[in-house]
């Protein structure tokens, strides 16, 4: 089979005459952002620094959108959120050293949730490379070896000329699935070399598919429809290739129930008889899971969360299909199937027979009952309530970004995403500070949809040089912070544990005060008017802060 990227183009003479007579003032700049534009990248997130000012300066002279944030690693959650949207590679662009180190917790989330983030960062100039202590500004002894355990791949440059070929690879790295981020860097000089190579034009970085063995989906799809009580759990890898559909297709010809991972929100119907939901800390789901006798895992891993804990101890037979090659088998033996979930799904809908259990939505509505009955044992109306607020007022097909706090814990399980890709949480790493400014860079990426972001106080104060962000692009993101007065989860962990919280209460602002002081519309609501306010302010075009007074709790583990 012969693909596009492998045909070798004739030039035109046109092209001939463009590439013998570069345009003058051209540097090495110039041939990143050139790279970008001929990959098909149309936004740059990042911030400047001294050692990258020769590429920024290129940016002028180039159709790239530049969208910039105040904190590294808060453009790294803007650039993840963009690539999660988009499916596309997002450029971020960092400076050496500092500039570059605080990306690193952005950029192990987007590793973890396979967010496709293209960091170009600066580097010292060439003669300091290697170790050698020169004492430039910004120097590490080796800047790479900060982020090669975080990132998919690390791509050194040296001289103007490898420029392209260095990010062209890095870009198809990140679109290999599983998607992820990748690191570039270029030292402060061949940015700033004056260069005579010809302007760089369409570059091809198309990644191959994962596909999966053909033997392998046929015994799966045998075991599938000869099981007797077969179930799936959906990850996010359903959700990044756009499998849902056959998702779907599948567990209505085999009759077989699904639970969806907290990355896998919205890859299946909420209320379709065969859903189970997201309820996966719970041990009621976790029994029914144990007693498949067949259990299909599409895209995920079943890590800690998706595992209730690992307490999750399967006793039939696991088909696990995954993309990343190093999760296959990771926790529970199983028929593994290395592969795009899309590719998988489909060669198993080829061949799989069909399967009728008229008992199937029965039990899944049993299992749903028993979670229900749980919940409503521990006093948590205003948690429930709060939740279902927040699901009145978010349109369907609004994306919304949560960071780590206890709404965010609750809304794992029990928020119905509607849509897949609309749900995104920063449960990959668990770092705080991710919703606001991925939340900003949903909204580049997609300008038509109003975002909402969900913070506690202490995630929020990760976050708040971003409201300058949000009004000087006039994006349309709504932020929701539930004030509780500290780091609410780790306050009612550690009085479970230890009797007593230590370090978990925080000194606040007066968000609402403080939003419009960045010039951001901001209200203060109650449980009884936050479906109106917030609505209101998602309907309102612009960015604008929602601040919820609120101590909730969470539902009781079952893990323990």
């Amino acid at each position: 089979m012969t693909h596009d990227h492998d045909l070798v183009l004739r030039p035109t003479p046109a092209q001939i005459e463009a590439a013998l007579n570069p345009p003058p003032g051209r540097t090495g700049g110039d041939l990143v952002v050139e790279t970008l534009s001929g990959l098909g990248a149309t936004t740059v997130f990042g911030l400047p620094g001294q050692h990258v000012l020769g590429m920024f300066d290129a940016l002028r002279r180039s159709p790239l959108r530049y969208v910039g944030l105040r904190v590294e690693n808060n453009a790294g959650f803007a650039a993840d959120a963009y690539g999660r949207i988009t499916g596309e590679a997002a450029p971020l662009l960092l400076s050496t050293g500092p500039g570059a180190l605080l990306s690193l917790a952005a950029l192990q989330e987007a590793a973890a949730a396979s967010a496709p983030v293209v960091a170009i960062a600066g580097q010292v100039p060439v003669a300091g490379l290697g170790g050698g202590r020169r004492g430039h500004l910004h120097e590490l002894r080796d800047q790479q070896a900060s982020f090669r355990d975080v990132v998919k791949s690390v791509h050194t440059v040296r001289t103007p000329s490898q420029i392209p070929s260095a990010i062209a690879a890095a870009w198809e790295s990140a679109l290999t699935a599983p998607h992820g981020p990748v690191w570039v860097e270029i030292p402060q000089d061949v940015l700033t070399a004056e260069t005579t190579l010809p302007v760089v034009t369409a570059m091809d970085a198309t990644p191959e598919d994962v596909v999966p063995r053909p033997e392998l989906t046929a015994v799966a799809a045998h075991l599938l429809a000869h099981a007797e009580r077969p179930v799936i759990v959906a990850g996010g890898g359903v959700v990044r290739s756009d499998a849902s559909g056959k998702l779907r297709a599948l567990a209505e010809r085999i009759d077989a129930p699904v639970v969806t991972t907290f990355g896998g929100k919205g890859a299946f119907p909420w209320k379709h008889p065969l859903s189970l939901q997201s309820w996966l800390e719970d041990r009621h789901t976790t029994d029914f899971l144990e007693d498949a006798d067949v259990l299909l895992v599409v895209g995920s891993g079943l890590g800690e969360l998706s595992s209730n804990y690992h307490t999750f101890a399967p006793r039939g037979r696991v088909i696990q299909i995954e993309a990343d090659a190093g999760k296959l088998e990771s926790n529970h033996p199983a028929l593994g199937i290395h592969a795009d979930a899309r590719l998988a799904l489909q060669a198993i809908l080829e061949t799989v027979g069909e399967r009728t259990d008229p008992t199937a939505p029965e039990r899944v509505a049993a299992v749903l009952g028993r979670v229900r009955d749980r919940i409503a044992a521990q006093d948590l109306g205003l948690e429930q309530r709060v939740v279902a607020a927040v699901r009145e007022a978010l349109p369907a097909r609004a994306p919304s970004f949560w960071d780590m706090t206890i709404l965010a814990y609750w809304a794992w399980s029990a928020f119905d995403a509607r849509h897949p890709n609309t749900m995104h949480s920063a449960q990959g790493a668990g770092g705080l500070g991710y919703a606001f400014p991925a939340a900003l860079g949903a909204a580049v990426a997609d300008p038509s949809q109003s975002v909402l972001a969900v913070s506690g106080d202490g995630g929020a104060m990760y976050s708040l040089a971003e409201l300058a962000t949000a009004r000087q692009y006039g994006l349309d993101v709504t932020w929701l912070i539930v004030d509780d007065g500290g780091y609410g989860i780790l306050r009612e962990y550690m009085t479970d544990a230890y009797g007593e919280a230590t370090g978990t209460e925080l000194t606040r602002p007066d968000f609402v005060a403080l939003a419009e002081s960045f010039g951001v519309p901001a209200a203060l609501t109650t449980p009884d008017t936050l479906a109106t306010d917030l609505a209101k302010s998602l309907a309102t075009p612009g960015p604008s802060v929602v601040v919820l007074p609120a101590l909730l709790r969470m539902f009781e583990p079952t893990h323990l």
